[in-house]
């Protein structure tokens, strides 16, 4: 899944196989979505809202 665009449709397990970097990225959002069982099947989209956070600057962050 290497140089795959992430959006807010993208689960978060799929997003951290396109980006080594985004547990370090989640984390820094104060999304500890790894350690969440509901992490394998909630799309990037469902865990900011559920964390009050930015989708468009989440997204942003997991594609540089």
């Amino acid at each position: 899944m290497e140089n795959k665009k992430i959006d807010e449709n993208t689960l978060i397990m799929e997003a951290v196989e396109a980006n080594p970097n985004a547990p370090e990225i989640l984390l820094s959002f104060g999304m500890h979505c790894l350690g969440c069982a509901i992490a394998h099947g909630e799309t990037i989209g469902e865990a900011a809202q559920v964390h009050g956070i930015d989708v468009n600057e989440l997204i942003d962050a997991l594609n540089k």
